[in-house]
C-alpha cells in the first residue's frame, strides 16, 4: 500500500493554497514528495517533504 499525505499545497495556476490528499513518492536524490492534483482547477501539485 502506498503511502499518502494529507495537507496544504500551493497551486501555481491559482497562485492559493489549496487542502488536498496526495500520493508520496520518493525521487532520485531520494527526497520524499507528495503528488496531488488541485481540487479547483486540476493541476498537479508538489510538495516536498524532506530525505526519506
Amino acid at each position: 500500500m502506498a503511502e499518502t499525505w494529507s495537507g496544504e499545497f500551493y497551486c501555481v495556476k491559482c497562485k492559493a493554497k489549496r487542502t488536498a490528499d496526495g500520493e508520496v513518492k520518493v525521487n532520485d536524490k531520494g527526497t520524499r514528495m507528495a503528488k496531488a492534483k488541485c481540487p479547483e482547477c486540476g493541476t498537479n501539485l508538489n510538495r516536498i517533504l524532506g530525505k526519506a
